[in-house]
């Protein structure tokens, strides 16, 4: 799975919230104040597209995309490259860093070993 640029995944958050869409109501979903020109948007639309995350059904000259992969794949994907990128594939490491850099508290920390418990 290729890797999303910022301005892509952004594209995306939008195209799983909206189920599916054209270019035009993707960028009326984008909080940007101005917005972005609908060729940029296009753009960015098309090389989703082309990289497999978005597909599309063609109206004539017009599309409406949709995602080709659910936000739950993209999420175990990118998460797995994160552990395995800045973590060295530690689970340890990820969690040793989230206590003491994210300051949880003990209900965050009883919370974790709630949810560890119940997937074993």
């Amino acid at each position: 799975m290729e890797e999303l640029t910022k301005t892509e995944e952004r594209v995306m958050q939008i195209l799983w919230k909206l189920k599916h869409g054209f270019v035009k109501d993707i960028i009326d979903a984008l909080p940007d104040d101005p917005k972005p020109p609908y060729n940029t948007i296009s753009s960015v639309v098309r090389l989703l597209e082309k990289k497999e995350y978005v597909r599309y059904k063609a109206y004539g000259k017009t599309y409406e995309y949709y995602p080709a992969i659910s936000k739950a794949e993209y999420r175990k994907a990118f998460f797995k490259k994160m552990i395995s990128g800045y973590f060295d594939g530690s689970v340890e490491s990820l969690l040793s860093f989230m206590v003491k850099e994210e300051q949880l508290g003990e209900a965050d920390i009883n919370m974790i070993k709630d949810i560890i418990s119940k997937n074993k």
